[in-house]
């Protein structure tokens, strides 16, 4: 199979001798939606961060979707991310840009032409329902539309894979349930997504793949898991 992510045994130490991951190796398929759940300093967040290549594992192998990350040039770094959508828990949104200019941006970068990316903005923020708002500036917007402007940023050059890092952390509830359904949605469409997350609640509700992390290592695996459930691999 040609998977989306291709991990093994990859480790990572930081500066002073803080071991982030340890060996992890992981798989997940083309348009899987899979949960990575943990305590905070589990290595959640350090292994998106390699997916995207903002780290580099000190050993084992990582691909994503065929690419060969930790080899990639520094001038290449920028067709990978090309290749992924990433959304934040604090939205990272550009406050003096309108949603719409916000959502362009992502686009404008990857020489679109004016044409192109005008259709597509309106279609991703129709599908993240902000159609309306698109002339709204962040500061005029709540935390659950904020982020479905990071959603349709990321969404904008239709990547194959979604990484979501913590993207309801920041919400209430009822907004966060509503934002899982928006990537539940996404992912229906044919887009892998793979979301870090400490919300059990809404990770026990869907019924997805869970992986679980503790101190750097994965020690669980469940196909249909919840948050608390048997952690024996699938």
């Amino acid at each position: 199979m040609d998977w989306m992510i291709d991990a093994e045994e990859v480790s990572l130490t930081y500066p002073k001798g803080v071991q982030a991951l340890d060996r992890v190796t992981l798989k997940v398929a083309p348009g899987e939606f899979a949960f990575i759940v943990g305590p905070t300093g589990s290595g959640k967040s350090t292994f998106l961060k390699l997916l995207y290549r903002e780290e580099v594992p000190d050993t084992g192998r990582l691909k994503v979707d065929g690419i060969d990350v930790p080899a990639l040039r520094r001038g290449h770094v920028p067709f990978l991310r090309r290749r992924l959508g990433v959304v934040f828990q604090d939205f990272r949104l550009l406050p003096q840009r309108t949603v719409e200019e916000n959502v362009a941006f992502a686009l404008h970068v990857t020489g679109a032409t004016r044409r192109r990316l005008r259709t597509r903005v309106q279609e991703v923020l129709q599908e993240v329902g902000l159609a309306d708002r698109s002339r709204a500036y962040p500061h005029e917007l709540s935390g659950g539309e904020q982020q479905r402007v990071s959603l349709a940023r990321a969404l904008v050059h239709q990547p194959p894979l979604l990484l979501a890092d913590e993207p309801t952390g920041n919400l209430d509830p009822t907004t966060s349930w509503e934002i899982v359904q928006l990537l539940s949605a996404i992912n229906e469409q044919g887009t892998t997504v793979v979301m870090a997350t400490h919300a059990q609640d809404m990770v026990d509700r869907m019924h997805r793949r869970v992986i679980f992390f503790e101190n750097g290592q994965i020690v669980g695996d469940v196909k249909e898991g919840g948050y608390l459930r048997d952690t024996q691999p699938a």
